[in-house]
C-alpha cells in the first residue's frame, strides 16, 4: 500500500504599508461635507496577510479608508499578479469605513482626486507582495467571542407622523435612521444587530505571534476633531491587541487587523439612553479597548493547526440600478435651477445632483463577489454596506463554521437593504451613488454568497 499523501503545511506572512494622504488633500468622510486635511490624528495603513497551503495561496488587504472602488481594486490586483503571481480573485481588498479618511471612488458632491487613487493603488499592491514576501512557516486558529454593548441598529420605526419628509419631498418613510435620542416617538428598531467578534490568529510555527485578523459589524464610531485624519477605532483596535498579547517590536513586525462585518443598519449609539458628551477620540478609544478584551479573551483559547486546506471561489452578478425616471430627472433640475452654494448644499439639493448622475449609469452594474475557506472557516466578501440580518443569514446559512462576511469588499456598490427594508424606506434606500441597486439586490447577493462558499468546500 502506498504511503498517506503528506500533509500540507501553512505558510503566512503580514504587513502594512502607509496610506496616509498629504495635509491639504481632499479627506471626504461625511456625507455632503468636503473639507482638506488639516492635521493628522492618527496615520493610514493597509494591513495586509498572506496564506499559502501549499496548493493555493489568498492574501487580505484591509485599508484605512472610507470605501475603496472597483477601478483602484483591479489596478491593485494587476499590480500584485504581475509581481507574484497571485490570482486576482485569490485577493481581497477592502475599506474599514473611518469616515475620517478618504472614499476613493466619487462620491456625492466630492469626486476622487485621482492622483491619491494612483498612490493608494500602488502602496496597497506593495503591502500584499511584502506580506508575500514574508510568508514562512506558521500555524493558525481562530475563535469567536461577543461584544453586544456596543452594537445598536440605527434605524428605527417611529410614531406616525413623526418622521420628517425624505429629499424628494414624500413623506412614505417608515423607518428613521439616527432619530433623536430618548425620543417619546421612538418605537422599535427595524432590524437585528450582530455581537459576534470573529478572530483568526495566526503564528509562527515556534509560536511567536504574526498576524490577527478580526472582525466585527459596527459601521464606524467617529468623534473626530475637525480637519483631522484617523483609521477611528479600527486602528486603537488593532494597537491595543497587539500590545495585549505582548508581540510589540517582532522581526517581522506583527500586524493585527479589523475588518468591517455587516455594519450597513448599525452603529455605536443606544437611541433609549440619553446622550453623553466626549471629548474628541475618547469613545472609539473606549470601544476599541472594549473590543480588544474581549478578543485578548478568546484568544487564549484558540487551538492552533498547521495543515489549515485554503480555497478562494469569486463570481460577478450583472444587477439592475434604480435609475431616476423622468419625474425624478425635471424635479432634480428644478431644484439645481435655484442659487446653490456648491460648499453648502441643502438635503434635496445634494440628491437633486445625485438624481443626475445615477440618470448616467447603465442599466446593469457588475457586483464582484467573493468567498474563502480556512479550514472549516468561511469568509464571505461583499462589495456594499450590508445590513446585519444579511449576515446573519449568511452566517446561518453557510456550510462552513464559523463563517462571516467582510463588507466594502473589492469595491463600492452601496447600502444593500432587504426587500422587506426597502418597503420601509429611510436613508440608506434613498436613490444616489450611496444606494442604487435593485430591490432585489440582497437576495441574489446573498444566494450567491452562500453559494461561492459551498464551493469553496469542494475539492
Amino acid at each position: 500500500m502506498g504511503s498517506a499523501a503528506e500533509p500540507r503545511r501553512l505558510r503566512a506572512g503580514a504587513a502594512t504599508s502607509n496610506i496616509t494622504l498629504p495635509l491639504g488633500a481632499a479627506n471626504g468622510g461625511v456625507i455632503a461635507r468636503g473639507g482638506l486635511a488639516k492635521h493628522t490624528h492618527d496615520e493610514l495603513h493597509v494591513r495586509c496577510l498572506a496564506l499559502d497551503d501549499g496548493r493555493t495561496r489568498i492574501a487580505f488587504a484591509i485599508c484605512d479608508l472610507r470605501m475603496v472602488g472597483r477601478e483602484v481594486v483591479e489596478k491593485v490586483k494587476e499590480l500584485v499578479h504581475e509581481a507574484t503571481g497571485l490570482p486576482p480573485e485569490n485577493l481581497l481588498i477592502s475599506a474599514t469605513h473611518t469616515h475620517a479618511a478618504p472614499a476613493v471612488i466619487g462620491m456625492h458632491t466630492s469626486d476622487v482626486d485621482h492622483w491619491y487613487r494612483d498612490f493608494v493603488a500602488a502602496r496597497i499592491a506593495d503591502g500584499v507582495r511584502r506580506a508575500i514576501t514574508n510568508l514562512a512557516p506558521a500555524r493558525i486558529g481562530w475563535v469567536v467571542g461577543s461584544v453586544p454593548e456596543h452594537v445598536f441598529n440605527r434605524r428605527w420605526f417611529m410614531r406616525d407622523g413623526s418622521i420628517p419628509p425624505d429629499p424628494f419631498g414624500g413623506q412614505t418613510d417608515r423607518v428613521r435612521m439616527n432619530p433623536p435620542r430618548t425620543s417619546e416617538d421612538l418605537v422599535k428598531p427595524a432590524g437585528p444587530f450582530d455581537p459576534e467578534l470573529a478572530i483568526v490568529s495566526v503564528q509562527h510555527a515556534d509560536g511567536r505571534p504574526l498576524a490577527l485578523l478580526a472582525n466585527y459589524s459596527l459601521h464606524y464610531i467617529g468623534g473626530y476633531a475637525g480637519g483631522h485624519v484617523s483609521a477611528d477605532y479600527f486602528a486603537i483596535f488593532a494597537d491595543r491587541i497587539q500590545q495585549l498579547i505582548g508581540a510589540d517590536r517582532l522581526a517581522p513586525p506583527f500586524v493585527a487587523m479589523m475588518s468591517n462585518g455587516t455594519s450597513g443598519d448599525i452603529n455605536n449609539i443606544d437611541f433609549r439612553k440619553p446622550s453623553q458628551r466626549y471629548q474628541p477620540w475618547t469613545r472609539m478609544r473606549e470601544v476599541a479597548y472594549d473590543v480588544a478584551d474581549e478578543a485578548f479573551r478568546v484568544y487564549r483559547q484558540i487551538k492552533y493547526r498547521d495543515d489549515a486546506p485554503l480555497a478562494a471561489c469569486t463570481t460577478e452578478l450583472k444587477l439592475g440600478v434604480r435609475r431616476p425616471d423622468a419625474q425624478r430627472i425635471e424635479w432634480a433640475r428644478g431644484i439645481l435651477k435655484e442659487d446653490t452654494n456648491p460648499t453648502r448644499l441643502t438635503r434635496p439639493e445634494i440628491y437633486a445632483s445625485e438624481a443626475l448622475e445615477l440618470a448616467k449609469f447603465p442599466e446593469e452594474v457588475p457586483v464582484l463577489l467573493q468567498a474563502f475557506r480556512i479550514g472549516e472557516l468561511g469568509i464571505a466578501a461583499v462589495p456594499c454596506e450590508v445590513f446585519a440580518e444579511t449576515g446573519l443569514a449568511i452566517k446561518a446559512g453557510s456550510p462552513l463554521r464559523p463563517t462571516f462576511t467582510i463588507e466594502l469588499a473589492n469595491g463600492y456598490n452601496g447600502y444593500l437593504p432587504t426587500p422587506e427594508q426597502h418597503e420601509l424606506g429611510g436613508y440608506e434606500t434613498w436613490p444616489a451613488r450611496s444606494s442604487y441597486l435593485e430591490v432585489q439586490a440582497e437576495r441574489k447577493i446573498r444566494d450567491a454568497a452562500l453559494e461561492l462558499l459551498k464551493r469553496t468546500m469542494e475539492p
